[in-house]
């Protein structure tokens, strides 16, 4: 429902001295004893399915009960839902026609409403913005109905029941008629109604005996609508309190109405009554009362909110934020005051503040105890619940009848349960041993959440019973459900995990740090490790750090080399994780160390498999620590720890930890291959990947398969380097594609970042292979989506990485759309990396940056014809140079010899000098110790073609014949490479340039 107005003038609140309608069968004239028969007619309308504005959930629903409500109370009462304005008119009409000559004449509306200009206008079903234009005609004005009916009929009740929006735009106004003036829609619910006149008003002659219009909310505010499917507040309350009044005062009967809805609503919605009333009068026989419990908390539940509506507004207010700050029921609390007594209420504000924190904090404790009750016996149950229901309403003496009652039967009772104690302790026991056994079974089959869940109730059955039985089973749930999140990324499952160990540490006496104490932790900070791998900030993982440390205190003082061993390599983990969010290397440096110690503790001879744990440890610490060095040293001792792993970590024996040790392997193999060029690397990374993809499947391991697939995705783009083709990008784009169906932002941000920004970097190379616009700006859409989650502060380096690649992409598309705006993109975002890739924290990465930034440079000269950009590009490649060496980053520093020589050449075109020609030779020469015709026949095509341009220039520049037939012989070359290599169409420009050369030596 939805009326919508402003707010104008002083608002009633209350139903102060308001004169009565009562619920019998006669109607009493004030000082007379004469009864007759009362004749009430009702008209309900509900307005649910609008056509062109918001349709509405309730009102249908309101309107249905209404009816059968006010037909049980002797009313001739007819209900209609969903009327146009043609509808709805003429069952008004019908309706002021019907009631000449009844007593009383009751209109409940609920649907859509709104005010302006002082009028408030139901709305049907067929309106639209078009119908504001003249609302005379196509909405219903609520004074005119009123005043017609009041010409013929004593008594007239209309109660509106409204929603909290306007349906019509904020900025809609309003005409009564085209040419009438335009008025615009009120913000808040509606306005008192003009045909409402006070009592002193009223004349004797006067043939209505008064008017009562019942507002759902206060005038100017909007009031609710419920949920779906049910009643709105409003409607709920008139239901539950106009049915059985026997012999209430309808004012009485209305202030119930208005509290039950503030009640209902927490304070959000509180109903408004207008009235004019000069007799008592008395409806029908009311509907049969609630009996049992539910007739006792009502009737006490109504006396209660006639407590509250004579509560002063200051004194509610505080009433309200008690219940608000502490979390309890706000009929709770108003009930609370009704036990102790309206005179006994505190006056002075503090002292009334203390007695409400103070019931507020008991009735939190009853709360929280609530769900610890256990009973077998139904009729204790019963009554429990009835004490709940009755305390949730306030109901407070009724409340202490129940639980007096089930008290009585406990008592009655008691003797049985002493005698059964013992056998039920046997019996708990005994049964906690039957689940803990099954648990123990489906956690063999990476069952955790079922084993959690058995687990949980082996410990609910002993907890009372056996100290020893209650630890050991609270941990086993606790490690249970840190495998269930670890493996699936179910969050809830590694909060509850930390929940457990906190109850299991609550069981040390007296705090004491002991060996009991340390271990728990260490269990509790594995899992905010898990936690805080799938998080944007650190607080987990340090956290998680810093129990680790205190662990090692511990297990050194018991001399605990296990334990220590364990705790020790933790920390060395959780400090790799945190280093490689940070630039300095610092704690990549400290988890190396951490987990070389570990091996010391852990000899192979006497512990295999843990020693083959800290072996793929440490080669992960040194894996992570190589991608701060320009040599790859490290990804030389990375590979060797991970290979020692293997020779304990089988296939048969260990094969969960078997499958780590191969993904991290493959890892360390795609990156040597790629700094390295070496094919059999990268071919040997994707088998290792395949094999781990055999144990890690998405069934059993959903986040380790989706790790493993984006691995594997990685290692097929570096073997795309190898191929002409697209098969091996398109099954790299697939794995990425699929690693994003378990990797979404929500849970896993970070691992959805580095999945967008590899994705990224296949439509690179897409595009680029394809000469693919599309491809390429979907490689833009994706690093930028990356950079949603890697924002600098948080993430630096991979800040840094994806504008390193988002320049690439740039600069492909620069030069396949001809579009020089992306050149200048280009420069800016490779100098956006080289803000964190700092040569004295990540060399490598520098270089790359600067090798970037210079090419993107070069095309910015190239294409503006600026000297100083085409200088400042081969500055940036020969810094880059200086770390890039072929030995260690072969493609790489090739790459950047032949941009060095590229742009010497049209540095020297630009200057109409052969100055640089002798630097060129020597840059494109360099490049063919890596870029060979057996391995590389593209690249070496490529090289071939430049040193033939070389050649054509000296020509140019005055050299002999000698100089062109050389150029010749390379563009030959060059062409023979690009057949090599399958890429043909390269070969029509070669052979213009043959012709054009021989064109030359032609006129010498």
């Amino acid at each position: 429902m939805a009326f919508v107005g402003t707010s104008k003038g002083n608002l009633v609140r209350r139903l102060a001295a308001f004169v009565a309608v009562l619920l019998c069968l006669a109607v009493s004239v004030a000082q007379a004893t004469e009864t007759k028969s009362l004749k009430g007619v009702a008209l309900i309308i509900g307005q649910s399915k609008y056509d062109h504005i918001a349709a509405l959930a309730n009102p249908a629903n309101d309107a249905r009960n209404m009816a059968k409500m006010l037909t049980d109370l002797g009313f001739d009462a007819r209900n209609v839902t969903d009327r146009d304005a043609a509808k709805l008119k003429r069952d008004l009409e019908r309706f002021t026609e019907d009631a000449e000559g009844a007593d009383v004449a009751f209109i409940y509306y609920s649907g859509h409403g709104i005010e302006a200009g002082g009028e408030n206008y139901l709305v049907p079903v067929d309106a639209d913005v078009s119908s504001l234009k003249d609302a005379g005609e196509a909405l219903v004005p609520i004074s005119a109905v009123m005043d017609e009916l009041k010409k013929t009929v004593p008594v007239t009740i209309v109660l509106l029941d409204a929603c909290r929006t306007n349906p019509f735009p904020a900025d809609a106004v309003v005409r009564l008629a085209p040419t009438a003036s335009a008025e615009p829609i009120g913000a808040g619910g509606l306005e008192p109604v003009r045909g409402a006149k006070a009592l002193g008003n009223a004349t004797a002659e006067d043939a209505s005996l008064g008017t009562v219009v019942g507002f759902a909310a206060e005038p100017g505010r909007p009031a609710l609508d419920g949920a779906v499917g049910q009643n709105s507040p409003y409607a709920a309350a008139l239901l539950r309190h106009l049915t059985a009044m026997k012999g209430t005062e309808f004012g009485s009967v209305m202030r119930m109405v208005t509290e039950e809805v503030y009640l209902d609503t927490k304070a959000k919605q509180r109903p408004w009554v207008s009235e004019s009333l000069r007799r008592l009068l008395y409806f029908g026989v009311a509907p049969p009362e609630p009996t049992g419990d539910d007739g006792l908390i009502t009737g006490e539940r109504r006396q209660l909110l006639l407590t509250i509506s004579d509560l002063p507004d200051p004194k509610r207010a505080q009433v309200e934020l008690a219940s608000l700050k502490d979390g309890v029921p706000l009929d709770a609390l108003y009930g609370v005051l009704k036990a102790l007594g309206t005179e006994k209420i505190p006056e002075d504000p503090n002292d009334l503040q203390k007695v409400l924190d103070g019931q507020a904090e008991r009735l939190k404790k009853m709360m929280a105890e609530r769900a610890a009750l256990r009973t077998d016996d139904p009729e204790i149950s019963r009554l429990v619940a009835s004490a709940d229901k009755a305390i949730n309403q306030g109901a407070m003496v009724t409340a202490r009848k129940f639980l007096d009652d089930a008290v009585g039967r406990v008592e009655e009772n008691s003797d049985a349960v002493d005698e059964a104690e013992d056998l039920v302790r046997q019996k708990r026991i005994a049964d906690a041993a039957i689940y803990a056994k099954r648990a123990d079974a489906a956690a063999l089959v990476f069952d955790y959440k079922s084993a959690a869940n058995d687990y949980a109730k082996a410990f609910s059955l002993v907890e009372k019973w056996d100290d020893k039985l209650r630890w050991n089973y609270k941990n086993q749930e606790a490690e249970a459900l840190g495998a269930h999140g670890d493996t699936t990324g179910d969050l809830d499952a590694l909060q509850r995990s930390l929940k457990a160990y906190d109850v299991i540490l609550g069981y040390i006496p007296n705090g004491e740090h002991n060996r009991d104490w340390a271990i728990t932790r260490n269990n509790k900070a594995a899992v905010l490790w898990t936690i805080g791998e799938r998080e944007t900030d650190t607080a987990h993982l340090e956290e998680a750090a810093q129990i680790f440390r205190d662990s090692l205190a511990v297990f050194e003082r018991e001399k605990d080399d296990t334990n220590w061993a364990a705790a020790q390599g933790n920390l060395g983990s959780v400090l790799l994780k945190i280093g490689e969010r940070e630039s300095d290397p610092k704690r990549l440096n400290e988890a190396v160390a951490a987990m070389r110690a570990t091996l010391e503790k852990r000899p192979r001879d006497k512990l295999p498999l843990d020693w083959a744990s800290a072996q793929m440890n440490l080669g992960f610490a040194l894996y992570a620590l190589s991608e701060r060095e320009p040599n790859g040293e490290r990804l030389t001792e990375a590979e060797a720890a991970y290979r020692l792993a293997l020779e304990e970590y089988t296939r048969e024996k260990t094969p969960v930890q078997w499958a780590m040790v191969q993904n991290n392997l493959g890892n360390t193999l795609v990156t040597q291959g790629i700094q390295l060029n070496d094919k059999a690397k990268i071919d040997a990374a994707v088998k290792a990947f395949r094999a781990a993809l055999e144990v890690r499947t998405r069934e059993t391991f959903p986040l380790s398969w989706a790790t493993t697939r984006l691995n594997l995705g990685n290692a097929l783009s570096g073997a795309a380097r190898f191929e002409i083709g697209t098969g091996a990008l398109e099954e790299a784009a697939a794995a990425y594609d699929d690693a994003l169906t378990v990797f979404t932002r929500r849970r896993f941000p970070m691992d959805w970042a580095s999945a967008q920004n590899n994705l990224g970097s296949i439509y690179q190379t897409l595009g680029q292979r394809t000469q693919d616009v599309a491809r390429l700006e979907q490689s833009v859409a994706a690093f930028q989506a990356a950079r949603q989650v890697y924002v600098r502060r948080k993430f630096p380096l991979d800040w840094a990485n994806c504008y390193y690649n988002l320049g690439n992409t740039l600069m492909l598309l620069g030069v396949l759309s001809d579009k020089p705006d992306y050149y200048d993109q280009a420069v800016g975002a490779f100098r956006d990396a080289l803000r964190e890739h700092k040569r004295e924290t990540v060399p490598r990465q520098w270089a790359l940056s600067q090798a970037g930034l210079g090419s993107a440079l070069s095309w910015h000269g190239l294409n503006n014809g600026d000297a100083k950009d085409l200088s400042d590009s081969i500055a940036a490649r020969r810094a880059a140079l200086e770390v890039l060496t072929a030995e260690t980053a072969p493609v790489d520093w090739a790459n950047a010899e032949s941009g060095i020589g590229t742009t010497l050449l049209n540095l020297g075109n630009l200057e109409r000098t052969g100055k640089y020609l002798d630097d060129a030779e020597a840059a494109f020469t360099a490049t063919l110790k890596v870029f060979t015709r057996e391995s590389l026949p593209l690249q070496w095509a490529g090289q071939q073609n430049n040193l033939g341009d070389v050649y054509w220039n000296r020509g140019t520049n005055g050299g002999g014949k000698a100089d062109f037939q050389k150029a010749i012989a390379f563009f030959e070359n060059a062409k023979q490479g690009y057949t090599e290599g399958g890429v043909t169409m390269a070969i029509p420009l070669t052979d213009k340039k043959i012709d054009l050369v021989k064109q030359q030596m032609a006129k010498m």
